[in-house]
């Protein structure tokens, strides 16, 4: 018994104190001891802790991989470190183009929104002053300043209106910043732009609107010149204007501009 227990490590449970071995409680691989007459103890070996099974071949090499993993991924992230990536100058290109592009479209809406025309539109269309007034045909007159918010945003709805009548009417555009025009300015008592004098073939004023108004007065206006009326609807209607008195009054590079 005593030669079993020496090759034993572990520990052995026995029933009472025998054979001088001591009694290990509690244990959980303890037996428990036969009732009635006492019988040999039984002897339980267990194996100690360090007598686990040994690592396989297979076990090692995953190991070893998953230390060349770790290993690869620091060297990948200090090299990204330490060489930044360069710069894609075709990238660069392409978004620069496309933000041109987008730029120019949202100047192209913009104006269409706007129908599309300007000051600069009407006064290059416009008929001279002085060849209205000698052509027999009714005209109306607008005095307007590139300044002038309101008469910017007339502009799309007058133009309009100058394409469906031309034929019959002269439309003149007078800029209350050419000192060619104070004399007119005088005549036709212009104090706020847009001003809008409405004559008949032989030059006589008619009456005259000024400011932002109903699209439909203008149009009532010029029909009835266009239809040889004797008066016109709206001869005295004054809306949202800007003062003539702000107007950037410059020298005429150009005597014989009718702008």
């Amino acid at each position: 018994m005593a030669s079993v227990a020496s090759r034993c490590s572990g520990l052995l449970l026995l029933p009472g104190q025998q054979h001088g071995f001591r009694r290990r409680s509690p244990a959980p691989f303890c037996l428990h001891p036969w009732k009635g007459s006492r019988r040999p103890g039984t002897l339980v070996c267990v194996a100690p802790p360090d007598s686990m099974e040994p690592k396989t071949d297979e076990q090692d090499v995953k190991a070893d991989m998953g230390e060349e993993k770790v290993q690869t991924s620091s060297s990948t992230s200090q090299a990204a470190a330490e060489n930044p990536p360069v710069p894609d100058k075709d990238l660069n290109r392409r978004v620069a183009l496309l933000s041109t592009l987008a730029a120019t479209g949202l100047f192209a809406s913009q104006r269409l929104q706007l129908g599309g025309f300007s000051l600069k539109d009407l006064a290059a269309n416009a008929v001279p002053y002085e060849e209205a007034l000698a052509n027999g045909k009714p005209t109306v007159v607008e005095f307007y300043a590139d300044w002038c918010e309101v008469c910017r945003e007339l502009a799309p709805d007058i133009y309009k209106v100058e394409q469906q009548y031309k034929d019959r009417i002269n439309f003149v555009m007078l800029n209350v910043d050419n000192t060619k025009w104070e004399q007119e300015l005088d005549e036709f008592g212009v104090e706020g732009i847009p001003h809008f004098a409405f004559l008949d073939k032989e030059g006589n004023e008619e009456g005259n609107v000024v400011g932002k108004l109903p699209k439909q007065y203008f149009v009532d206006n010029v029909v009835a010149l266009a239809s040889g009326d004797p008066t016109i609807p709206h001869s005295r209607a004054v809306g949202q204007y800007s003062s003539a008195e702000f107007r950037k009054v410059h020298q005429v590079a150009d005597p014989r501009s009718h702008g």
